[in-house]
C-alpha cells in the first residue's frame, strides 16, 4: 500500500495475515534527506534487495514493534518535516531503496510499489510485506489468489506493472543500424540510447529473431581493458570472442553490448580497483573500498532491448545467475543457460575464483596446480 495512507490496522493486518517482513520502499533522494545509509556495502543477496539501516520514530513510540509504532514510523518516513535525528537506528521498520526507472530497470517488488504510488499521484513511497503460508512456506500464486479473494484484495504482479508501463513509456530508443562484417562473421549492428541515463548500447544481430523459437543471446558488459586491449586480468575479451563465434556458428543470435564498464563503476574507478588488487585486495573488496557495491549492473534496460528486437525465448550465454533473475517479467522466457567458460591464466586465476566464491558465478573451481604446470 502507499506509505502516506498507512494505518495501525493495515500494519496489524500485514503482521497477522501476511506474516512476512514489513518494509518501506523509498526513493534515493528521500533516503538521503533522512541520512539512511545502506545496510551493507557488499550486497550478496540473490535479488540484491536494497535494505537500508532499520529505523524507529523516536517521538511517541514505545518498543517500536507494535502496529501503532510501526505505522507511526512509516508515517514519519514520508512526512516532509521529519529530520534525520527524529529516527532511531536500528529499529523495526526496514526502508528499501527504489531504483530510478522503476520496474523498467529492475523487476522488483520495491520498484513495483513505488511505481504504483507514482501512477496514483501519491508520494513515491510504499509498504510491502511478503506473504507466508500457514505451513511456514512462501505463498505462491494459487494460494495468493485465494488469499486475495478471502480478504477482498486486488491482485497485481510486477509483470503487470511492467506491461502497463511499457504501453505508456519506454526506457530505450533505437537510434541507428548498419551492416557490420567482423572477423567472427557478418552482423547487423543496432544502437540504442537509454532514456534513464543516456548510455548508448549496441546489439550485434545475426538473422531475425523468431518469437516462437529460442535464440542464442549474450548480454556482455563493456570491458575496455579486456575487450579492446586483451587484458589478462579478466576473462571478458575471451568471453566476447567465444560468444560471437558461437552466434555465428548457430546462424542466428544476438550479442548485446551494455555500457556498464567495470561492473558499472566506470573506467577510472576500475583502474583504481586494479591498483588495490595489486596490493592484496580481491575484486569485490576493491569495489567496496572505493565506496561501490560489488556489482552495480542491472539488466532491465538490456531486457527491453531484447524485447524491442523481437526476442521472446532465449538461450542465454552466461555464468552469472543474476542475469536470469526477473527475465520473465519483461516477457522473456529463458529456455536454457549456456555456460561460457574460458581457460584461466596466472593473471586472472584469483579474479575468477572471487567471481565464483563471492559473486556466485557458476564456473568450475580453479585448479592452481594445473595452471602452474
Amino acid at each position: 500500500m502507499a506509505a502516506e495512507l498507512v494505518t495501525p490496522e493495515a500494519i496489524n493486518f500485514m503482521s497477522v495475515e501476511g506474516r512476512g517482513l514489513i518494509c518501506a520502499p523509498l526513493t534515493e533522494s528521500r533516503l538521503n534527506d533522512l541520512r539512511l545509509p545502506m545496510m551493507v556495502k557488499d550486497n550478496t543477496a540473490r535479488h540484491e534487495t536494497a535494505f537500508t539501516i532499520s529505523v524507529d520514530v523516536l517521538e511517541g513510540a514505545t518498543t517500536g514493534i507494535s502496529a501503532y509504532d510501526r505505522a507511526a514510523t512509516i508515517k514519519a518516513l514520508v512526512t516532509d518535516t521529519t529530520r534525520p535525528e527524529d529516527l532511531g537506528r536500528p529499529g523495526h521498520v526496514f526502508p528499501l531503496q527504489y531504483m530510478d526507472g522503476g520496474v523498467l530497470v529492475r523487476a522488483g517488488q520495491t520498484e513495483a510499489i513505488v511505481d504504483l504510488t507514482k501512477l496514483a499521484n501519491l508520494k513515491p513511497a510504499g509498504i510491502i510485506c511478503e506473504i507466508i503460508d500457514t505451513d511456514g512456506s512462501m505463498a505462491r500464486l494459487p494460494k495468493l489468489k485465494r488469499f486475495a479473494k478471502k480478504h477482498n484484495l486486488n491482485l497485481v504482479s510486477v509483470a503487470d506493472i511492467i506491461a502497463y508501463r511499457r504501453t505508456k513509456e519506454k526506457l530505450v530508443e533505437r537510434v541507428a543500424e548498419a551492416r557490420l562484417p567482423t572477423v567472427y562473421g557478418d552482423f547487423t549492428a543496432v544502437s540504442y540510447k537509454s532514456i534513464v541515463d543516456s548510455d548508448e548500447h549496441v546489439a550485434l544481430v545475426k538473422g531475425k529473431p523468431d518469437p516462437d523459437e529460442p535464440i542464442l543471446v549474450r548480454v556482455h558488459s563493456e570491458c575496455l581493458t579486456g575487450d579492446v586491449f586483451g587484458s589478462m586480468r579478466c576473462d571478458c575479451g575471451q568471453q566476447a570472442g567465444l560468444a560471437l563465434q558461437a552466434i555465428n556458428k548457430e546462424g542466428s543470435g544476438i550479442f548485446l553490448y551494455m555500457r556498464q564498464e567495470g561492473r558499472g563503476i566506470g573506467i577510472h574507478n576500475k583502474l583504481k580497483a586494479y591498483n588495490l588488487q595489486d596490493n592484496g585486495m580481491d575484486t569485490v573488496d576493491a569495489n567496496l573500498s572505493l565506496g561501490f557495491p560489488a556489482d552495480l549492473r542491472h539488466y532491465g534496460v538490456g531486457a527491453q532491448i531484447l524485447v524491442e528486437l523481437g526476442v521472446r525465448k532465449l538461450k542465454l550465454m552466461t555464468n552469472n545467475p543474476k542475469k536470469v533473475v526477473g527475465l520473465e517479467s519483461y516477457g522473456l522466457e529463458l529456455t536454457e543457460r549456456v555456460p561460457i567458460n574460458v581457460e584461466p591464466n596466472d593473471q586472472n586465476r584469483e579474479y575468477l575464483e572471487t567471481k565464483r566464491l563471492r559473486l556466485g558465478h557458476l564456473i568450475e573451481p580453479i585448479n592452481k596446480t594445473k595452471i602452474d604446470q
